[in-house]
């Protein structure tokens, strides 16, 4: 049986990390394998894939079957792509320096997309962040203005009471000092003129 170019899972419960190994078809999943040629971590994004390019190369030279996700793997990281450029070299349709040099340029332009995805991922962060401040602002915002208006709204109350409580207390206070005042001469003067 041929070897495959498989994963291998390591890292804890939900959050998995892979070996890229060759390994015999046969072999369990995580069982034993022959040569690891690389890592791969889901969890980042984007994925951070290290594979040794040359290992790989070999391996795939030499007959070895990637899994679909290997393949997936292999084929982002330009593998398969040089493989085919090799091929083509070994057919005559390129010439080594040809090959290496479209490689080049390919390896170029995706390090510029991933790098373009990186920052589009940190602005997108940052607008995020942005957002959720500026509602976190605004909900503070209104509830400083909510409590504001009920003080004002309470302050204005307990004057109006402290006011009309004033207000009683003065009319109180005068009108028994008249009467009290009216009261005790009235009852002097009609004693006096009695006696």
């Amino acid at each position: 049986m041929p070897a495959k170019i498989r994963l291998q899972r390591h890292g804890k419960k939900g959050s998995p990390f892979y070996h890229i190994v060759i390994a015999d078809g046969r072999a369990p999943r995580d069982g034993r394998f022959i040569e690891k040629i690389g890592t791969y971590n889901p969890i980042t994004n984007p994925a951070e894939i290290n594979i040794d390019l040359d290992k790989a190369l070999t391996w795939l030279k030499n007959g070895a079957q990637p899994s679909e996700t290997v393949r997936a793997i292999l084929s982002y990281k330009g593998v398969l792509y040089k493989s085919h450029l090799l091929k083509g070299v070994e057919k005559g349709a390129l010439t080594e320096e040809q090959a290496e040099a479209k490689f080049q340029v390919w390896l170029q332009e995706k390090e510029a997309k991933i790098e373009a995805k990186k920052k589009g991922l940190t602005d997108a962060e940052r607008l995020e962040r942005k957002k959720a401040f500026e509602a976190e602002a605004k909900v503070k915002e209104d509830k400083a203005a909510e409590v504001a208006k009920k003080l004002a709204a309470e302050l204005k109350l307990e004057q109006q009471a402290a006011a009309s409580e004033n207000a009683s207390i003065e009319t109180t206070e005068e009108v028994p000092a008249d009467a009290t005042e009216d009261a005790p001469a009235d009852t002097t003067e009609e004693t006096s003129t009695e006696a």
